[in-house]
């Protein structure tokens, strides 16, 4: 962030200053909302969650060296940037600095699923100074600290923008003010918050709603509920896809034995190019595309996006992450988080990268899906045994649908079982998997299934895969 002095910090967040603060000369350097993530110089803006109020926290993010406390309440002793909601001062001062400190494109991701992989892959092909979110920053909490983390010298601002139900993308949208909105597709993620895929649908429009004719709307138009929304918008739409109304394409789309894609890249005005991704599924093709998009929009030629392309390693964690054992079994560790449609692509993927050995795929419950959940559960049982998987572990009281539904499916006998937690299934793969087995592990974050990799690939026994 721009050094900026808290005085001013106080008059955009519409604060009053307590007793204890004197902002003669105080300058703020960043902003944080973790005590423990303070550095001399920062502002800790005091959040009250559920769990936890960052006011408890205030006279230690000061001995930390926090130069004030952005507050909901006067606390006595500490100085303090008092407001009604921290929270929408947080909002408000991003909104301010990305208007009056920044020069950057802003360019905004959403979707119900890939927005993170998207992301990065848009970090990964623009050139210059990018600044992108950093893992999942994508709600009320995350956009503006992002926004934050850019100075006048950052050429390009990546956010993510993620929804829990109406109003929440169109808040971000209008904090941030993008000029590229990107929607990626509309599946059943948080299902269970909305009123069905429709209510989603018009959640994730609000992006390209809140774009003006100026900016650049960037669209699947492989997605229908997305194509749909090119309507929605003064902006002018850059179409990406597989299908042939797509302005931004992919052809001849080929996987390899570990699951990775390629295909030739058209973009208009120019002869195709062939790309070469280094992350593994063929569902980060469409995510590949989006990024595409956004460097034609930014000017960029398609033989430049295409070399960016396929060099760039997955960043963010846990996401169809791929390594290699010394006892030599393949994880695929993607237990970030789940939804149908990201499942679903996994499986695809473990299903292509099989070799000598068996599939494993070893997954939690999907959450967020309301009334639907048996049976989206349910249908992922029964694609494992279609997709023929070798084995199938169901991870938890939420996935015994899952576990019912493949043991019914075709000639399954079995080939799936269910236990009871991550520990559980980390001593069965312990006492079964065997040297050229490949493992799949997925679940919604909240599951908790990142334990089952980091056992399996501890440091002191794993490789990285050939591709990394």
């Amino acid at each position: 962030m721009k050094t900026l002095p808290v005085d001013v910090l106080a008059s955009v967040i519409n604060a009053s200053v307590n007793a204890a603060l004197d902002t003669t000369g105080i300058q703020a350097t960043g902003v944080a909302v973790d005590s423990r993530d303070i550095r001399p110089g920062d502002v800790f803006c005091a959040l009250e969650g559920e769990r936890v109020d960052g006011h408890d926290f205030a006279a230690e993010a000061i001995a930390a060296g926090a130069v004030a406390i952005i507050s909901n309440r006067d606390i006595a002793g500490v100085p303090c940037l008092v407001t009604d909601n921290s929270l929408e001062a947080l909002g408000r001062l991003a909104h301010w600095y990305r208007t009056h400190e920044l020069s950057a494109t802003v360019i905004a991701v959403t979707g119900s699923s890939g927005k993170t992989t998207t992301k990065d892959l848009i970090a990964d092909v623009l050139p210059g100074a990018v600044v992108a979110a950093r893992g999942s920053f994508n709600t009320e909490v995350g956009v503006p600290l992002t926004i934050l983390e850019a100075d006048p010298s950052t050429d390009y601002l990546v956010l993510e923008m993620g929804m829990r139900g109406i109003g929440h993308i169109g808040y971000l949208a209008e904090m941030a003010e993008p000029d590229i909105g990107v929607v990626l597709n509309v599946g059943l993620a948080h299902v269970g918050m909305m009123n069905g895929p429709e209510e989603i649908a018009h959640a994730k429009s609000e992006l390209v709603r809140a774009l003006s004719a100026d900016d650049v709307a960037v669209l699947n138009c492989d997605d229908f509920a997305v194509s749909a929304m090119g309507e929605q918008s003064d902006a002018p739409v850059v179409w990406f896809g597989e299908g042939e109304s797509a302005g931004i394409r992919a052809t001849g789309v080929q996987l390899d034995n570990q699951g990775r894609a390629s295909f030739d890249l058209t973009v208009p005005g120019e002869d195709s190019v062939a790309v070469q991704l280094l992350l593994h599924g063929e569902h980060f093709v469409s995510a590949a595309l989006a990024a595409a998009a956004v460097g034609v929009s930014c000017g960029m030629s398609g033989q430049d996006i295409a070399r960016a392309l396929s060099s760039a390693q997955a960043r963010s964690r846990w996401r169809m992450d791929v390594q290699t054992s010394t006892r030599g079994i393949t994880v695929i560790n993607d237990a970030y988080n789940a939804n149908p449609d990201s499942v679903r692509a996994a499986l695809k993927t473990l299903r292509a990268m099989q070799g000598s050995g068996r599939t494993w795929a070893v997954l939690g419950e999907m959450l967020e899906l309301g009334d639907r959940s048996t049976d989206e559960h349910d249908a992922i049982g029964r694609l494992a045994v279609r997709l023929d998987i070798s084995r199938l572990v169901c991870v938890g009281p939420g996935t015994k649908v899952m576990h019912l539904a493949a043991s019914n499916e075709g000639s399954w006998g079995d080939e799936s079982v269910w236990v009871e937690d991550p520990q559980a299934a980390i001593d069965l793969l312990d006492e079964q998997l065997e040297s050229g087995d490949v493992v799949l592990v997925k679940a919604s974050r909240a599951v908790g299934m990142e334990r089952v990799p980091m056992h399996l690939l501890n440091s002191d026994s794993t490789t990285q895969g050939s591709d990394r």
